[in-house]
């Protein structure tokens, strides 16, 4: 009796081990990834080049040469492609998922600098810089549409989520320029703080902020009367804005203040500062909006912080000059497994568990890696 129930333990010991060496094994493998289902990566490098790395097996598939100066780089929604811009060589290009080949280069004139999708997805809007242009892109046949002029130095085209609008960046002129989706002609012209880089829009589609690198402001611009609210004075510099899923707060990243300035959406009022590190410059927010992780350039770490309770977890140590940051999905009903890191000078990719908040390995990458997308085909 007392050597069967020895051989029952060991059987189930036995079962166990094999059962945490498989998770142990697997553990970086998305749970949602069916075995017809494929999830890569996709990174540019300051060569012309894309490495196209399989997430589920942590290998290299492809480096796909694109062309010089690559500006901006994001996955199709609802298309197995990765759409990208060249600003050197003037054209976007588009990479087709399942081949890992470039599919399509379009013209659309001198120094594009970023792309971006309507909500449907059935166009792309891009900006030509020295032309003082906005154009509209017929996704499913790569054909330029529409152009419309805009203000001085075009550098960033978004659409709104009610697809009413087009807004355009004009640095030179420093102006957001509202246009007409459907037309691109030009609504109204809002001065805005020197040198705008960036717009980011609530997703009720009514209020927009700019963001200038160069100043220590943020503007505020009414989308539906077309008018500057006000000019937000800040801590420091800074490098990127993030606003929470539901749309309530906006989070201002300040490598010049060593964190965060969080600003009410509703109210247009400046709220908290959080105190983050060295230098944050980049962050990303989880879809349940509990979540975020800041990347900080100087100190060659990531920092994972509860927005809801305003709490700093233990950074984890990655390479060096982190920036670019993506989940290992955007799909909000999937909580994701992986958070992808790319580090600028020590040229690789950190892939981190976002279960523990712990570094899983790091890949190699190629010189001086900037832009990331993430494709499910």
């Amino acid at each position: 009796m007392s050597h069967l129930k020895s051989v029952r333990v060991y059987f189930v010991l036995s079962v166990l081990l094999i059962l945490l060496v498989v998770i142990l094994l697997r553990e970086h493998r998305p749970s949602f990834l069916r075995p017809d289902l494929h999830l890569n990566a996709y990174i540019s490098t300051s060569d012309g080049s894309v490495t196209v790395l399989d997430l589920a097996n942590l290998h290299i598939v492809q480096r796909v040469s694109v062309g010089p100066g690559i500006a901006d780089m994001r996955e199709h929604t609802k298309r197995p492609e990765i759409w990208g811009v060249c600003s050197t060589g003037g054209y976007l290009w588009v990479l087709d998922a399942r081949t890992s080949q470039i599919s399509w280069r379009i013209p659309v004139g001198p120094l594009p600098f970023s792309i971006d999708f309507s909500p449907a997805g059935d166009r792309a809007y891009t900006t030509s810089s020295a032309s003082d242009q906005l154009l509209a892109i017929d996704v499913p046949s790569r054909v330029v549409i529409g152009r419309a002029k805009t203000g001085s130095e075009p550098v960033q085209a978004r659409a709104t989520p009610d697809k009413k609008l087009i807004l355009v960046v004009n640095r030179r002129s420093a102006t957001l320029g509202i246009h007409d989706a459907a037309t691109l002609q030009q609504r109204a012209a809002v001065p805005v703080i020197p040198q705008p880089d960036e717009v980011l829009v609530v997703p009720d589609g009514t209020v927009a902020f700019v963001l200038s690198r160069s100043e220590k402001r943020l503007s505020v611009v009414d989308l539906r009367r077309g008018v500057l609210v006000t000019n937000l004075e800040l801590a420091g510099n800074p490098t990127q804005m993030l606003v929470k899923p539901d749309g309530g707060e906006l989070y201002v990243i300040s490598p010049d203040a060593h964190g965060l300035q969080v600003v009410n959406t509703w109210t247009h009022e400046l709220g908290d500062y959080m105190l983050l590190g060295s230098a944050p410059t980049n962050a990303i927010i989880s879809a349940d909006s509990g979540r975020m992780y800041v990347a900080d350039s100087a100190a060659s770490r990531v920092i994972p912080v509860d927005i809801n309770n305003r709490r700093i977890d233990k950074p984890v140590n990655v390479g060096a000059t982190p920036s670019a940051m993506r989940f290992d999905t955007s799909d909000p009903s999937t909580r994701p497994t992986m958070l992808l890191v790319v580090n600028e000078s020590s040229g690789d990719l950190g892939i981190l568990r976002t279960r523990t908040d712990s570094l899983l390995t790091m890949i190699p990458i190629g010189p001086h890696p900037s832009r990331l997308a993430v494709k499910l085909f």
